[in-house]
């Protein structure tokens, strides 16, 4: 198997580690099929090129693409600036490409598109995602029911779909839960690594990262734990099984 780029974006450790887990575990990799790099501690190295793998994954995090430059904390943009310094060479050569949450607003940015805090952002928990008719004939999400839950939480949104882009999930509160550019990148807005241990641990990391109100931790947790998430993984299972 052809090793994955794996690019982490959150500062906590122990978030970063439980993500990279569930990557590994419900993609069914191990470390040796995963280059990974954790972009808050760790430049890209020099002469990197995405298409010396099978596939570039992103992770997800707390910063936002459509907060200010001046605004930004000075990691949050530098993670940033990595992810988009791929992504000519990603959409131009039709690289596979799987963006969770923080990825498809660095997809959707790259695009041209508006990725904001204007609309569509969903609070912390379950949200249940449609296939569009673009969505039934694609490949990756053969196996997965035409209706299912998956974890969410995100302050801002893609607000429009991008150019050459196919709509391939939607929510009732978020339209775009998916999306594919050309016939390999794909980016999702919820996380199909997730299952309910792992958002329990994100909860309590980001309790006071203004998702929601700290003090509303434990009803999102016993929320979560109540929730039937299963399908998502079968998205990064199918994913890796295509590309590898």
């Amino acid at each position: 198997m052809s090793r994955f780029l794996l690019l982490q974006l959150r500062p906590e450790t122990d978030a970063s580690d439980d993500e990279y887990h569930a990557f590994l575990d419900k993609g069914g990799l191990s470390d040796a099929h995963v280059h990974r790099i954790r972009l808050d501690c760790q430049d890209l190295p020099d002469g990197l090129s995405a298409q010396d793998y099978a596939g570039v994954i992103v992770g997800g995090g707390p910063g936002c693409v459509s907060d200010p430059t001046e605004t930004k904390d000075p990691i949050e943009a530098r993670i940033e600036a990595a992810c988009l310094s791929l992504m000519p060479e990603i959409t131009q050569h039709d690289i596979p490409f799987m963006g969770c949450c923080y990825g498809i607003g660095i997809l959707a940015h790259h695009l041209g598109a508006e990725v904001s805090k204007k609309q569509f952002g969903e609070a912390v928990g379950p949200s249940t995602c449609v296939k569009t008719p673009a969505g039934q004939k694609d490949p990756i999400l053969a196996q997965l029911p035409h209706r299912f839950d998956a974890f969410v939480g995100h302050k801002e949104a893609v607000q429009h779909l991008p150019h050459d882009t196919a709509h391939l999930l939607e929510s009732g509160p978020c339209p775009f839960q998916m999306i594919r550019h050309g016939d390999n990148v794909y980016a999702t807005q919820f996380h199909p690594e997730a299952d309910a241990a792992g958002f329990e641990n994100r909860i309590r990391i980001y309790k006071n990262k203004g998702y929601f109100p700290p003090e509303t931790a434990q009803d999102l947790i016993d929320m979560c734990h109540a929730s039937d998430v299963t399908h998502p993984e079968k998205l990064l299972a199918a994913f890796v099984d295509r590309y590898a």
